[in-house]
C-alpha cells in the first residue's frame, strides 16, 4: 500500500515573501563604510606566580596604557579574603584634539579615577564644614553615650536589668 500527500500551493507563491522597505536596510550614513586596522606598536605583559603583573601597550592612534596589579589580603579570621589591586594610567587624544590622561586605582573600595578633564566638585565652604563637623561630633557623642549605657546595663545584676512596666499607662521605667 502506498500513501501519498498532495499539497496545494498558490501559483504566485515564490518562497518567503519579505517586503523590503528601501530605507530599512540601508547603512546609517553616520557610520564609516570601511574600517582601517589600528596597529599595536608596543605590547608587554609580565605575569608572576604570586599574582602580580605589569602590562603596557601603545597603538598606532596614540592610545598608551600601563597597568600593574597585585593580590592583597583583606580582613581577618573567617572574614579574610583576597582582593586584586590595580593601578594604572591610560591616555588618548579626544576628537577635539585634547590629550586625555587618566590615572586610576581599583581595589576593594572601588574604582577611583583622576584626570584633568574629569569634573571635580568645588571645595566645601568653611561654614558648611563647621556645620558638618558639629553634626558628626554630635553623632559620635550620642554613640559613645549609648555604648556607655549599654556597658553599664551589662554590669548590673540580672534582677535590676529587667524593665518595670507601669500597667496603667503602658510606660516603661528603669
Amino acid at each position: 500500500m502506498i500513501l501519498g500527500l498532495a499539497v496545494a500551493q498558490d501559483p504566485n507563491y515564490h518562497g518567503r515573501n519579505y517586503q523590503q522597505d528601501d530605507g530599512q536596510h540601508q547603512a546609517d550614513s553616520r557610520r564609516p563604510t570601511s574600517t582601517t586596522p589600528i596597529p599595536i606598536l608596543h605590547w608587554n605583559k609580565q605575569q608572576e606566580h604570586d599574582g602580580t603583573y605589569k602590562t603596557s601597550y601603545e597603538t598606532g592612534n596614540n592610545i598608551i596604557a600601563e597597568e600593574s596589579g597585585y593580590i592583597k589580603t583583606i580582613g581577618e579570621g573567617e572574614d579574610r579574603a583576597e582582593a586584586i589591586v590595580q593601578q594604572g594610567t591610560f591616555s588618548y587624544t579626544s576628537p577635539e584634539g585634547q590629550l586625555i590622561t587618566i590615572h586610576y586605582t581599583a581595589d576593594e573600595t572601588g574604582f577611583h579615577a583622576q584626570g584633568d578633564h574629569i569634573p571635580t566638585p568645588p571645595p566645601v565652604s568653611e561654614e558648611i564644614q563647621k556645620g558638618l563637623d558639629l553634626i558628626y561630633a554630635g553623632i559620635r557623642q550620642q554613640e559613645e553615650e549609648e555604648a556607655r549605657a549599654a556597658a553599664l546595663k551589662s554590669q548590673q545584676p540580672l534582677n535590676q536589668q529587667v524593665d518595670r512596666r507601669d500597667d496603667y499607662n503602658r510606660k516603661y521605667q528603669q
